[in-house]
C-alpha cells in the first residue's frame, strides 16, 4: 500500500493526465508564464494600435475603441498558427500545442484567439491550468525551454 501511494505521488502533477513531463521542455506552463505573455501581448496591441489610428484607439468610441482587441486577436492568431506562439508567449518561452502533440494550425489559432479576446472562455478554469478554450480545442500551453518548472 505504502509503494501504491508513492507511485500516485510521483506521477500526480499538473500535466500529468495529459501525459506531459513534471518539468522542463513540455511541461505545464505556468500562471507566472502565461500572465506576464498575456500583459506582453496586450501592451504591444496597444503600441500598434496606437501607431495605426492614434490615441483615438485608446480613448475613442465607436470602432477605434475596438482597434486594440482587433490587433490582439490577429496577432495572436497569425503567431501561435506559424511560431506555435503569441508575442508575449515567446517572450515568456511558452508554446501552445495540441494534447496530442503538433502545432494546432489556422483553424485552432484563430478561434483561441477570438475566445481569449471574449475573455470569459479564457478565466472559466478546468483541470491542468487549461481554460475553456484550451478544453474546446484540444491544446494546452507548455514550456518551451528546457529547465522551466510549472
Amino acid at each position: 500500500m505504502l509503494g501504491r501511494v508513492a507511485d500516485e505521488a510521483v506521477t500526480d502533477y499538473p500535466g500529468s493526465s495529459l501525459g506531459l513531463p513534471a518539468s522542463g521542455r513540455g511541461s505545464l506552463a505556468s500562471w507566472r508564464a502565461r500572465v506576464a505573455a498575456l500583459i506582453v501581448d496586450w501592451a504591444a496591441s496597444i503600441v500598434v494600435a496606437t501607431l495605426l489610428v492614434g490615441t483615438g484607439a485608446l480613448h475613442g468610441g465607436g470602432w477605434r475603441g475596438f482597434v486594440v482587441l482587433a490587433v490582439y486577436v490577429v496577432e495572436k492568431a497569425v503567431l501561435t498558427w506559424l511560431t506555435s506562439a503569441s508575442f508575449g508567449q515567446l517572450l515568456a518561452r511558452v508554446a501552445v500545442v495540441r494534447v496530442g502533440g503538433g502545432p494546432i494550425g489556422p483553424w485552432r489559432s484563430l478561434a483561441r484567439a477570438v475566445m481569449v479576446g471574449l475573455v470569459i472562455p479564457a478565466v472559466v478554469i478546468g483541470a491542468e491550468r487549461r481554460g475553456l478554450d484550451d478544453l474546446v480545442l484540444g491544446t494546452v500551453v507548455v514550456n518551451r525551454a528546457e529547465g522551466r518548472t510549472a
